[in-house]
């Protein structure tokens, strides 16, 4: 029996010229590179300057997807970009960028899930080409979370950076067996009672401000690993696989002990794991694309292989996607 799957085509990323170290970050508040690498992995993190915005990045992490999977923006019908730091209240942000590819037809909008963004987004985006509405879309993660941050708060400040990361979806009719490429299976949770242990401080209707972010981290992470690999066994049950089967797993990169962790406590090998964590920090819902793109890159995802998606958020959200390359 046919059936319809949303096939990745191609993978783009676009990150800040500016690099800024821990060491750098030592000048600007009470840390070192020591605490923080111990803590989180993380080495050094892109920083958005002057002219570069949520919506340029994306832009051009957009255009690089394109190029990969040799279309041009008049064959996408869909555009879903996840964000929680849009260039402007409104309009969508998605918009501004379909606009800047030069296209009209089809449909922009964003998609607000903080670092479970781009796996809603793709879940989302699955839905649409899957119902038959839609043929190709745009799944765009972008974020500048560096201008929501308080450069005061040191267990904030040296966690996340600034980038954006692309796919192309396309969908395509198969036989709906495992072994076929596309989107096998997703997984999406919420639960607006820990709203405290991640947010930010501010908004247009509570006070009129963008506000700051601000975390209980031990509470993040406490809960993290648990709704993690919660996702996660929804997906291998679905799809009835387990741990062994997976190629690649590319975690939401927030912090190097709970990609561990999570890892570990699903029997994934460490040397599985793809990690981006280090170069980029938490880069909220551009962390996945950016991650899957650099493996594509270098070579170590490729066609035919299954490859696992996570993500955790604010709110709390959280999601997996299981996807045959």
């Amino acid at each position: 029996m046919k059936t319809t799957r949303s096939v990745i085509l191609g993978t783009g990323a676009s990150l800040p010229r500016r690099v800024v170290t821990n060491d750098e970050l030592s000048k600007m508040v009470d840390t070192s590179d020591e605490w923080i690498v111990q803590r989180t992995g993380i080495k050094e993190r892109h920083l958005a300057g002057e002219g570069e915005t949520t919506a340029t990045l994306g832009l051009a992490a957009a255009k690089a997807a394109l190029s990969d999977a040799k279309l041009e923006a008049r064959d996408i019908d869909l555009i879903i970009l996840a964000t929680s730091t849009p260039d402007h209240t409104f309009p969508a942000t998605a918009t501004e960028i379909q606009s800047a590819l030069g296209t009209t037809q089809g449909v922009a909008f964003d998609l607000q899930a903080v670092c479970s963004g781009f796996v809603f987004a793709l879940a989302t985006a699955d839905k649409f080409l899957t119902s038959g509405s839609h043929k190709r879309a745009l799944v765009i993660g972008s974020e500048t979370f560096s201008r929501i941050l308080d450069w005061t708060d040191r267990s904030t400040c040296v966690l996340f950076g600034d980038g954006a990361g692309a796919v192309v979806l396309e969908a395509r009719e198969n036989l709906g067996v495992i072994a076929e490429r596309g989107v096998i299976t997703t997984h999406l949770r919420s639960d607006g009672r820990h709203k405290g242990k991640l947010y930010v401080d501010g908004g247009p209707s509570s006070s009129q401000t963008v506000g700051h972010l601000r975390m209980e981290g031990k509470e993040v992470f406490r809960h993290a690993v648990g709704m993690i690999t919660d996702v996660i066994r929804d997906a291998f049950a679905a799809a009835g696989i387990g741990a062994s089967d997976i190629d690649w797993f590319v975690p939401h990169q927030a912090n190097r002990r709970i990609i561990d962790a999570s890892a570990d406590k699903l029997g994934i090998s460490r040397d599985k794991v793809v990690v981006t964590v280090e170069k980029h920090g938490n880069t909220s819902a551009a962390s996945i694309p950016l991650a899957l793109d650099a493996a594509v890159r270098d070579g170590r995802i490729k066609q035919g292989q299954l490859v696992l998606l996570e993500a955790m958020g604010g709110g709390f959200t959280w999601g997996s996607a299981l996807i045959r390359w």
